[in-house]
């Protein structure tokens, strides 16, 4: 009974979200197109998700590809500078008062601000688009650690000092272990903002991708297919979200 329930709230969700996007491209706007309209534009890019016929012209798992490679180097380089950055800021005070108003500055800027500058130090798209998704997600990742860090029980500490463990035993026996649940959750935080930016980059780009094809598809008035991108956004945030939440469980109960 419960996975039946399980399996139709979610989907009664869903009928909901698909009765609400009918009433509006059937009483609200004429242009946005209906679901089964979507479908009907859209099926040849689902159906055959990795066909090549042109720069733009392909499969919707081809695209998503394309995009998830750029947030995978993205979020790789922004965890790789976020994760030791947080340890540091969590256990220096010093550090952490001198940093913190920079961060606090830096963590709302925009991607469509960080975009321009990366494409003024790169000159080209691609490292662009990798630095802007790196500056913009790290910064979940940093803020957590340092939290993790600074919620370590001072007995941890204590125990540690006793023992005369080395700095590297206590990082790894103490700090990691006891910050790893904090990490996680701005990992996740962090691949949910990848994944947005990478949108957004390549839409001002116009590199092929999920964002690229979006916005060729507004250019060109084929709103199904923008539809299209954005239920493939959603679709494979979710997944993402769901896989990081795996491998943290699993991580949790090593």
């Amino acid at each position: 009974m419960k996975r039946i329930r399980n399996f139709l709230l979610p989907l009664g969700g869903v009928m909901i979200v698909a009765l609400v996007w009918y009433l509006t491209s059937a009483l609200v706007s004429k242009d946005l197109p209906s679901p089964w309209k979507t479908w009907q534009d859209s099926k040849l890019y689902v159906l055959q998700p990795f066909e090549k016929r042109g720069e733009m012209d392909q499969g919707i798992g081809l695209l998503a590809f394309y995009s998830l490679v750029r947030v995978a180097k993205g979020f790789f380089l922004g965890i790789a500078m976020a994760t030791p950055l947080g340890f540091f800021l969590g256990v220096s005070p010093t550090l952490r008062r001198m940093l913190d108003p920079v961060i606090q500055v830096l963590r709302p800027i925009s991607p469509l601000a960080w975009l321009p500058l990366g494409l003024i130090i790169f000159r080209q798209s691609e490292p662009a688009a990798l630095f802007t998704i790196a500056i913009c997600s790290m910064w979940p990742t940093v803020i957590n650690t340092m939290s993790g860090v600074q919620s370590i029980p001072q007995d941890y500490w204590n125990v540690a000092k006793v023992l005369r463990l080395s700095p590297f035993k206590t990082f790894t026996r103490v700090l990691a272990p006891a910050a790893l649940p904090h990490i996680f959750t701005g990992y996740r935080l962090s691949l949910g903002i990848a994944w947005l930016v990478i949108v957004a980059s390549e839409m001002l780009t116009g590199t092929p991708g999920v964002g690229g094809f979006l916005w060729q598809e507004y250019n060109s008035l084929v709103y199904a297919h923008i539809l299209l991108c954005i239920v493939t956004i959603g679709i494979v945030g979710f997944v993402l979200g769901r896989l990081m939440g795996a491998v943290e469980s699993r991580l949790r109960s090593v």
